[in-house]
């Protein structure tokens, strides 16, 4: 193994305003926080290869959500608690102390990568840069008897003077789960049980990773990233979902009682979820821009993966919506166009084919009544081959999202209204879509060295309003 971090080749797919490695691999995000007047956001992370190996922590920071400062890797395997891997985790700060929890991951040697074993351990700091594990890791030393060895992922957060862990496990049955361990000092942990569970494996997965808590409207939510649903119709799509559950944790927290797992976006590229309180009060998501099997063409180029960008979650009739930080407007450096036109045939938003990759593009359509319309959206390379189209039914209310490369499609129902907004981030090789303030949510890659035409359509005229802004190229620095 080499200890020289992998060097960038192309730079032809290198994002402009996300989170993305130096170089080398990227998964999961990590111990999403507000320490010290800054936005921490860790992530899973290969320096020495654009695939992936031994997890080390990835790190960066921000004042305000949009401009990224890369910092010094956090952690990195190879003590005896954490020899084969440092991975995912969550962050809380305690005392004007920052501390990190990850689970340590063992191999037994047999060369054998599903015989493993696997413990939950501490790091802090002071300055938010430089971290020491804590001396007396592990902090849980094993699962519970009740477990298999699939037991990692832990988020922790603090409720009247008490400290709750939650983790991503497998219980002997063969399902995945949730459990719960208590702490009075984040140090000693004492196991409550699981909480929720897989009612079967083709329902709700095998294993649920990546596990969050929190409330919201008097509502508590979980949020989790289950392994082996299966398709059930035009839902569960990906090899991998991720979603919530809304429900109750009793008083005892030792039942979460709960509605139906809920897809939380529905796009191919988007995984392993954590959120993060902002001191207003806001509940702030960022996830993994990536599916796991996907090619990622960039591996050819020294890097893999990235983060997508940063979202607000609101909880409106029960339903949670996905929306783009208000920060994120700060990312505008200057508006190409906007303008009105009666939409009734194939139009070039010519405005951003000739200027970059980085562009927002907002749209709104307003249907007349009993007016049956198809709308959509089309990105396509110079060559006029189409990257991905997004096409909207206004009498069914579903979107269909299909990609030529991957020669399949990803469906979302919104509720009925007449009038029908999009904001659409375009980076250099990835497309993040908003739908009426977030209520459906589709994350894609997509891969040309062109720079990318926008075509937008409709099958009857359709009253649309568009605005296109140039952002910031140059966000996420090195």
């Amino acid at each position: 193994m080499t200890n020289e971090q992998i060097q960038i080749t192309n730079d032809r797919y290198r994002l402009g305003y996300h989170v993305m490695p130096k170089s080398g691999w990227i998964n999961d995000p990590n111990g999403f926080c507000y320490f010290n007047e800054y936005y921490h956001i860790f992530y899973q992370h290969y320096p020495y290869s654009p695939e992936w190996g031994p997890m080390h922590w990835g790190h960066a920071r921000s004042k305000d959500l949009v401009h990224w400062e890369d910092l010094p890797i956090a952690l990195t395997p190879g003590s005896t608690e954490d020899k084969d891997g440092c991975f995912s985790g969550s962050a809380i700060v305690k005392d004007d102390t920052l501390y990190l929890f990850y689970t340590g991951h063992h191999y037994y040697g047999d060369n054998d990568p599903d015989h493993f074993w696997q413990n939950q351990n501490m790091a802090y700091s002071t300055d938010g840069v430089n971290f020491t594990k804590y001396e007396n890791n592990p902090i849980i030393e094993s699962e519970p008897e009740d477990n298999t060895h699939h037991f990692r992922d832990p988020k922790v957060w603090e409720d009247n003077g008490k400290y709750y862990m939650i983790l991503g496990s497998q219980g002997k049955d063969g399902l995945g789960r949730v459990i719960l361990y208590q702490s009075d000092n984040l140090k000693e942990w004492d196991y409550i049980g699981d909480i929720a569970k897989s009612e079967s494996i083709e329902k709700e997965g095998f294993m649920w990773e990546c596990p969050d808590f929190f409330s919201l409207n008097n509502k508590d939510i979980l949020l989790c990233s289950p392994q082996g649903i299966e398709q059930q119709g035009k839902e569960y799509l990906n090899l991998f979902q991720t979603g919530y559950f809304l429900g109750h944790l009793n008083e005892e927290k030792t039942t979460f009682s709960h509605d139906r797992f809920i897809e939380l976006d529905y796009g191919h590229d988007f995984y392993a979820a954590q959120t993060t309180t902002t001191p207003d009060g806001r509940r702030i998501l960022i996830g993994w821009m990536a599916m796991w099997e996907s090619p990622m063409p960039e591996k050819e180029d020294g890097w893999a993966g990235a983060l997508t960008l940063p979202r607000e979650l609101v909880l409106l009739d029960n339903h949670l919506y996905m929306k783009p930080v208000d920060e994120l407007k700060e990312l505008r450096t200057q508006t190409l166009d906007s303008g009105h036109i009666y939409l009734e045939e194939a139009t070039l938003l010519s405005k951003l084919s000739k200027q970059s990759s980085h562009i927002e593009v907002n749209l709104e359509h307003k249907f007349e009544e009993r007016k049956e319309i198809t709308t959509s959206f089309e990105l396509k390379d110079a060559s006029n081959q189409l990257l991905l189209s997004l096409n909207y039914d206004n009498q069914t209310n579903e979107f269909k999202l299909y990609r030529p490369d991957k020669d399949d499609s990803r469906f979302a129902l919104i509720s009925a209204k007449n009038t029908v907004e999009l904001q659409i981030f375009i980076d250099k090789s990835s497309v993040e879509i908003f739908i009426n303030g977030g209520e459906a949510v589709f994350t894609e890659r997509y891969y040309t060295e062109d720079v990318p035409q926008v075509w937008i359509n409709a099958s009857d005229g359709v009253a649309t309003n568009y605005d296109l802004y140039q952002l910031n190229e140059k966000a996420m620095q090195y």
